[in-house]
């Protein structure tokens, strides 16, 4: 994922900490914990781009007249849109080192698992990806997690 296109995920508050640099570590952090960490956004970054592709994806097959799995994307639709932004909160927290990024990645990595779920449901290469940005995202959300416990 390019710099700019996380940037413009995340929005003007995080964007401005990604460019102050605050988002590769606190003072003090090694080298390794930066990386971890430049990784860890960088996967809620796509996750969240893939999450939003998708969604357009869903709404597309939605308006098709006889489309089948209408259901199955009604889900999915639900279930991109809300994954996004549990991604985009998690990031904008984690960037910005608040103390409760913690809940937000927790929330993150179940809403991750959800939309996972509902977007292995799916046939298509559009919902296949969108199922493995987020499985991604949930694992380096629970390693976070786990890490901070």
């Amino acid at each position: 994922m390019e710099r700019r296109e996380l940037l413009g995920m995340l929005g003007v508050g995080a964007a401005g900490l990604l460019m102050s640099g605050s988002a590769k570590g606190a003072p003090g952090d090694s080298d390794e914990e930066k990386q971890a960490r430049h990784e860890h956004l960088e996967k809620m970054g796509k996750c969240a781009l893939v999450c939003n592709a998708t969604a357009h994806h869903c709404l597309e097959q939605l308006k098709k007249e006889g489309s089948e799995n209408r259901e199955m994307h009604a889900k999915a639709l639900e279930m991109t849109n809300d994954c996004q932004s549990f991604c985009v909160q998690a990031a904008t927290l984690m960037a910005r080192h608040s103390p409760l990024a913690m809940y937000a990645h927790q929330a993150c990595a179940d809403a991750c698992r959800d939309c996972a779920a509902a977007c292995e449901k799916g046939q298509d290469e559009v919902m296949k990806k969108c199922a493995e940005a987020c499985r991604a995202c949930e694992q380096a959300c629970r390693a976070c997690c786990a890490k901070a416990a």
